[in-house]
């Protein structure tokens, strides 16, 4: 059962923070204000469907939260490398190179 933590957000059964009666994260809103620097009123633009409240109210979580945020995504982002990292050197990779068509 969720349980709500604040106005518009509330908390999953596995501790994820989600945007009230949306199938909006709070870390997807996080994302967009982190790796474009968007401002609300831009983040609005690209989730129409969301309130500005909802939107200020997932990046105030974020802010009370930023620690365990953070965190999340450096780990995520530790993930993506490592998975990088493996196809990047995959048998077709390395005959390709072999065969001068990669780098």
């Amino acid at each position: 059962m969720p349980t709500m933590v604040t106005a518009h957000i509330h908390l999953d059964e596995r501790g994820v923070a989600w945007i009230d009666d949306t199938n909006v994260k709070v870390i997807e809103v996080v994302l967009d204000k982190l790796a474009h620097g968007s401002s609300p009123e831009e983040i609005h633009f690209q989730y129409p469907h969301l309130s500005l409240a909802q939107i200020h109210a997932a990046l105030s979580y974020y802010y009370d939260h930023q620690q365990e945020f953070d965190t999340q995504i450096e780990r995520q982002l530790q993930e993506i490398e490592a998975m990088a990292a493996q196809a990047s050197d995959s048998p077709l990779r390395r005959r390709l190179r072999a065969m001068g068509k990669l780098p």
